[in-house]
């Protein structure tokens, strides 16, 4: 089973590159590719197989892309259908920008949810990797919208659903830090 992350931004973002560690981290670099990467592709290349192509130009089978629309539920049971799980960039702008569906049109494939509520990139990838080996979606615990307290009488709202593991939100290592040191938002 492998993990493919279309890269949909023009850049490679801070926060992209700690997603994509945390990724790497739950599924290991060997289960990790990284499609459509223009730029930065140096700074993720000890995390999986980088390529510059999008998957849509790429030859792979038995695909699964993860898109909020879909009509059906990742279920366990879909580990023995699909090698290919696609999740991205295409999953973390707030309001969603569709461009799941542009992608979808391109490619042979099959669509599933993990629920209607987006996710970052690497909570979706850890939701569909515990839905994978066993659990069923409505055993995860989320939680949706946090607030990250930056200073005093600030703080940053991430408008997305999280997984909570023993009470602690599953954010990406450094993401919060990151959001302290950002001048203006």
């Amino acid at each position: 089973m492998k993990y493919i992350i279309e890269h949909m931004d023009e850049e490679m973002y801070e926060w992209c590159i700690l997603e994509y560690k945390h990724i790497s981290s739950i599924v290991g670099k060997e289960n990790l590719i990284f499609t459509n990467v223009k730029k930065g592709a140096e700074k993720i290349k000890n995390l999986g197989a980088v390529h510059t192509k999008s998957i849509s130009k790429m030859n792979f089978d038995k695909i699964c892309v993860l898109d909020m629309d879909a009509k059906e539920v990742l279920r366990t049971a879909d580990k023995q259908k699909f090698e290919y799980f696609v999740f991205g960039g295409i999953l973390g702008n707030n309001p969603p920008q569709k461009r799941t569906q542009k992608l979808i049109k391109s490619l042979k494939c099959e669509t599933k949810h993990l629920g209607n509520k987006q996710m970052s990139t690497d909570t979706a990838v850890l939701a569909a990797k515990m839905i994978l080996e066993g659990k069923k979606i409505e055993e995860i615990e989320f939680t949706d919208t946090i607030m990250i307290p930056i200073k005093k009488g600030e703080e940053v709202i991430l408008p997305y659903r999280y997984i909570l593991k023993d009470d602690k939100i599953m954010l990406a290592p450094g993401i919060v830090q990151m959001l302290k040191k950002q001048k203006g938002f």
